[in-house]
Parts: structure tokens; C-alpha cells; sequence
């Protein structure tokens, strides 16, 4: 039997996030202004073809998966991102000093997007913030790290968007938002998880240091509907 996390999207969008989620019982896609994640019980063709059918036009989706895709042709494969997988595998609640670490919420939506746009950790929409938990620190008036919550094929809680302006690189900022993040989803006897680029050997080393395991390889599919 599939394990949950090798097909993360697609059963968060059957569990956890349902609620925000469009298509068939086998092709889904989150709401459009939340993300760009589409779901595929499997990545077959036909499965591909079915979400062409389904979405709106022009429409941008990011889909991943275990293994090697064959993009249908009216799809453009606009690019793949080699990832792992990691869960976090740590003994004990990391002790979070929660210290500078402030809630962020709509009136903050506009810096999160040009952090994002600056330090490009993956897709993120003025309704990302919807999928929970984000939380920043600030320096001088300006959001200088964050991170929060996405994908939630329930009882594992994915930590994504984590990013720092580069002008605040190597200051712990990071390690102290995903100390925080792990300790809430913890907290809900949730199992916290992430992906990462597999070049990406800075935060490998800290998702490590944390308590973070490889688990698995992923791609990342970015594909758009051809006119």
C-alpha cells in the first residue's frame, strides 16, 4: 500500500485540506488563489490529461513525484526540481524560544510575497496563508525570516515557505522558526515534514542538525496548460 507521504498532495487535498480542494476523486488541485499544488492519485497520463480537462485555461500547477514523469503534450514543462523528502525523526520537542517570533497574518501578505520573490523556496499566493502557521521575524520594521505550514495529509504536517532575506543569513533565524514550527506540530501529536532541493546543502545541514531524516527522493513538475 502506498505510504501517504510518497504522494503527499494528493492526500492532503483527500484529508487535511478537502475543504479547499477542486476535481475528480482521482485528480485534484487545491483552490485557485490558495496554491498552484495539483494532486494525481497516480501520474499516469490519463491522469494528467484528466486535469487539463478539468482546470481552467492557461492554468500553472506544480505536481510531484517518486519517479521519472512523461509530460502529455498539451502540457508545457516549464521545469523540474530534484528534491528530498525529509520527517522529522527527532526524540523530544525542541525547547523553542518563541522570543521575536511574531504571528503573521493578511496585513503582512505583501512582504511575505517579495521575501518569497527574493529567496524563491517555492510558490506562494496572497491565500497561501491560509494553510496556517506562519510565522516570521522581524528586524528593524522588515520581515526577515519565515515559514509556515502546507500540505496536510493528516497525521504528517509539512513545513515549507522557510526563507531568510539574505541579508540576514547565518543569524539563527531559521533554526529558530522551525524550531517553533516542529514544537506546534508536535504539539498536535502531528509529524512534521519538508522538501528541500538536493543541492540545497545549507538547509540539509539544518534540517539534519534539527532532527530532520531523508526519506525519499521527489520531483517537482512545474507544467502549464498550452493554449
Amino acid at each position: 500500500m502506498e505510504h501517504l507521504l510518497d504522494n503527499p498532495i494528493y492526500y492532503a487535498l483527500k484529508s487535511g485540506h478537502s475543504h479547499i480542494s477542486k476535481g475528480t476523486d482521482e485528480v485534484k488541485y487545491y483552490v485557485e488563489d490558495i496554491t498552484v499544488f495539483a494532486g494525481l492519485k497516480d501520474n499516469a497520463q490519463e491522469n494528467l490529461n484528466t486535469l487539463y480537462q478539468i482546470s481552467p485555461a492557461e492554468s500553472l500547477f506544480v505536481f510531484f513525484s517518486k519517479t521519472p514523469v512523461d509530460i502529455p503534450g498539451q502540457w508545457k514543462l516549464l521545469t523540474q526540481i530534484d528534491m528530498f523528502q525529509f520527517i522529522f525523526r527527532g526524540k523530544e520537542i525542541p525547547m523553542a524560544d518563541a522570543s521575536g517570533i511574531t504571528e503573521l497574518d493578511l496585513k503582512h501578505i505583501n512582504e511575505m510575497i517579495d521575501l518569497v520573490e527574493l529567496t524563491k523556496p517555492g510558490p506562494f499566493l496572497a491565500g497561501t496563508i491560509e494553510l496556517s502557521n506562519y510565522t516570521g521575524i522581524f528586524v528593524e520594521g522588515k520581515l526577515a525570516a519565515m515559514a509556515g505550514h502546507r500540505f496536510f495529509p493528516g497525521p504528517y504536517r509539512e513545513i515549507s515557505a522557510v526563507c531568510t532575506h539574505p541579508d540576514h543569513v547565518g543569524k539563527g533565524y531559521a533554526l529558530k522558526i522551525l524550531q517553533e514550527q516542529i514544537k506546534r506540530i508536535l504539539l498536535r501529536l502531528e509529524i512534521p515534514f519538508l522538501h528541500v532541493r538536493n543541492d540545497n546543502e545549507g538547509a540539509i545541514k539544518l534540517y539534519q542538525k534539527l532532527g530532520f531524516e531523508i526519506r525519499t527522493d521527489m520531483i517537482a513538475y512545474v507544467i502549464k496548460k498550452k493554449a
